[in-house]
């Protein structure tokens, strides 16, 4: 019997990609939200990041869209247990966002429209780890998609994907979110089936 189980490391698929464990391959992209879904227009939109000591930095649409893009092909794991493999987006990469931006802060609390919230460490948002995405399969993001523009960081289950972003808060304190607050795991890394709290 191997002291490792097949699961743990994931089950191979073509391509090259691989499953984790507890996970099962779709084709199609499911719709989950949490209440009813935001109708934001790009004309509304706006995006900004506060630091620890207030300090505000913010891009509306136009001046998101002008910064320099990235396209990348990521795979995406829900907790709800499917993945789909070799999505692909376009969007604005954290790093571009960031840098500028003065901070000591170690953790970082997503906001949305429609007031739904996520919390991360800081550094899953940064070294090419997340975009704020606002095109799907070269198509406008749509709404049920969290379109206009969306968070995402594919290497963790999708909810720290955040829908319809509109703010990143920047703490030295970690502070749970809207799931995290109802028993999801703080961080859900999906390699360690990090799904509710103590997994």
């Amino acid at each position: 019997m191997a002291i490792v189980s097949r699961g743990f490391h994931g089950r191979q698929r073509a391509g090259g990609h691989k499953l984790p464990p507890g996970q099962y391959e779709t084709i199609d992209f499911p719709v989950l939200s949490a209440g009813p879904t935001p109708r934001v227009s790009r004309d509304e939109w706006m995006f900004t990041v506060t630091t620890e000591t207030g300090q505000k930095h913010t891009w509306d649409w136009a001046q998101l869209t002008a910064l320099p893009g990235q396209t990348p092909t990521v795979d995406l794991h829900c907790v709800t247990k499917w993945s789909k493999f070799g999505t692909h987006w376009g969007g604005v990469s954290l790093d571009e966002l960031l840098a500028d931006v003065e901070t000591a802060a170690d953790f970082a609390l997503v906001h949305s429209y429609g007031g739904y919230t996520t919390n991360l460490p800081l550094e899953d948002l940064l070294d090419g780890k997340a975009w704020i995405a606002h095109t799907y399969d070269g198509e406008d993001l749509p709404a049920e998609h969290g379109g206009p523009a969306r968070l995402l960081v594919p290497h963790l289950y999708l909810w720290k994907s955040a829908k319809w972003v509109r703010g990143i808060e920047l703490l030295t304190e970690d502070e749970p979110g809207f799931w995290e607050s109802a028993g999801y795991h703080d961080y859900g890394d999906p390699w360690r089936e990090q799904r509710y709290q103590g997994d």
